[in-house]
């Protein structure tokens, strides 16, 4: 079983109905076996979000598709329509747990992060400063976060479409988790860690961040 996290760029207005009542069918009935939806509709509760970076105010939605074999990827492609799309190799190191049903939206919001690999940096220095280093400490940069899902790209699957080595998804239980800085973040020597850490793996200008709605459309 493999992962496709494709990444939109389209104008949100209306996208949320359009991917839920049209696409998701579509890519399900094409054979995918999980999928869920995380659309950028923020701006009505989270008019002004503190983490929005690079490319993020540009990014309409993220489609995280499941399927057996990425053989089978074209028809669900064709659903989606223009997109970024990139096989991606998951890790859990924080499990939420889920006690709504799919098709329901998810409460709260989820933080989406995507990065380039440093030059300067190995494979191995790039993994270990990312995995090793850094994700042991985000517990204490966001105590009140309920889930964390770390895509490490193994290649760039649709033609033209720019590198990515890095995708991120960070669950927060309320809106307020996540606008309220005290909430968000544990202290200020936990944020002084993180800005330490960030060289052993991503270079400040090449993060792009922004929140998104998530709806779990069909789990695993």
């Amino acid at each position: 079983m493999e992962k496709i996290d494709y990444l939109l760029w389209r104008d949100v207005g209306g996208l949320r109905d359009e991917l839920i009542e049209n696409v998701a069918p579509a890519i399900v009935d094409a054979g995918a076996t999980a999928l869920s939806v995380y659309v950028g509709d923020t701006e009505a509760d989270i008019p002004r979000p503190s983490l929005l970076l690079g490319r993020g105010a540009e990014l309409g939605a993220v489609l995280s598709v499941w399927l057996d074999s990425i053989d089978d990827r074209h028809p669900i492609e064709a659903a989606i329509g223009p997109a970024d799309g990139y096989l991606v190799t998951e890790s859990v190191p924080q499990r939420r747990r889920r006690d709504w049903p799919d098709g329901q939206p998810s409460p709260g919001v989820s933080h989406f992060t995507w990065f380039l690999k440093p030059d300067r940096l190995s494979d191995e220095e790039f993994f270990h400063g990312w995995h090793e280093v850094h994700t042991p400490s985000t517990t204490r940069l966001h105590p009140t976060r309920v889930g964390y899902v770390r895509d490490s790209v193994a290649r760039v699957l649709t033609p033209g479409s720019p590198r990515v080595d890095a995708i991120v998804f960070e669950m927060f239980p309320t809106i307020e988790d996540y606008t309220d800085p005290k909430r968000l973040y544990g202290s200020q020597e936990a944020l002084d860690e993180t800005m330490e850490h960030l060289p052993l793996y991503a270079d400040f200008e090449t993060i792009n961040a922004r929140p998104l709605h998530e709806i779990v459309v069909r789990s695993l």
